[in-house]
Parts: structure tokens; C-alpha cells; sequence
């Protein structure tokens, strides 16, 4: 393939849910170009996150958080967004981007509770994410790679 997919996943903080798909769609294809940032990128990454991405195999704990105005003259084959407050705020790129996509999930950020009642929150958040973009790469991106 002479021109990788990048795929470009945004929330509110990439935090959580973007950093989340980053990362499974990465373990998925490694040839893939995927990037995730935040509209209002918080300080790190939750440590809910990662302790939950370390449960499947995935280490993010090196992972820093990114705003999306680094991206803005880039060129995308996707740009999704994770949660409402990116989409609603998704800015303008000045790149040239083939598809914008809205694939929501709860955030896990909002879950209150003992530790492990939050944990059961960010599980169930991570497996609905896994499962979305196992089912997006199917759908849309596989059939790119294979060209």
C-alpha cells in the first residue's frame, strides 16, 4: 500500500474514549495512520484509562493528551468523533478530509463511585469502543488496505 489511512479520532479531553480507539484501531492495523486529540485536551490521560487498556494488553501509559489544532492542516481519510462536545466543536480543517464520522459512546469520565464501580464504567465504555471500531475497520477501512 503506498499511501497509509489516517484516521484522525476526536473528544472533548482526549482523555479517555479517542485515546481508547487510537489505540485499538492501531492493534487492529498497524499500517494504519491514526492520531486521536481533544477540542479541550485535558492535562493526561485518566489513569481509569489506562489501568482498563492495561486489562486488554494495550499500554498507554506513555500516551500524552493532544489538541486537535496541530491537525487542523492535515489530510485525513476519517475524522471521527467520540463524543458530543467534539462533534459539536469539531473545527474546520483546512486539509483536505474524506469522511467525518460520529461513532458516540458514554463518557466514562462522568462515572461516580467507589473505585470499582468507576472501573466497571470504563470497562464497559473501553468494550463498546473495541467493539464499534472493530466493526468501523470491517466496514470502511479493510477493503482500503486491501487495494
Amino acid at each position: 500500500m503506498s499511501n497509509k489511512i489516517k484516521i484522525l479520532i476526536l473528544c472533548t479531553g482526549n482523555s479517555c474514549r479517542s485515546q481508547m480507539a487510537e489505540a485499538f484501531l492501531k492493534q487492529l492495523d498497524p499500517q494504519l495512520e491514526v492520531y486521536s486529540a481533544g477540542t479541550e485536551p485535558a492535562i493526561r490521560v485518566n489513569p481509569f484509562t489506562i489501568r482498563v487498556m492495561q486489562e486488554v494488553g494495550l499500554d498507554l501509559s506513555g500516551n500524552q493528551t493532544k489538541s486537535v489544532t496541530q491537525f487542523l492542516d492535515c489530510d485525513f481519510d476519517f475524522v471521527i468523533t467520540v463524543c458530543g462536545g467534539a462533534k459539536e466543536t469539531c473545527p474546520v480543517f483546512f486539509g483536505k478530509v474524506k469522511q467525518r464520522l460520529h461513532i458516540g459512546f458514554d463518557d466514562p469520565a462522568d462515572a461516580t463511585g467507589s473505585d470499582e464501580e468507576v472501573l466497571a464504567v470504563y470497562r464497559r465504555v473501553r468494550d463498546e469502543i473495541q467493539v464499534a471500531f472493530r466493526q468501523f475497520y470491517e466496514d470502511n477501512v479493510r477493503s482500503l488496505t486491501q487495494l
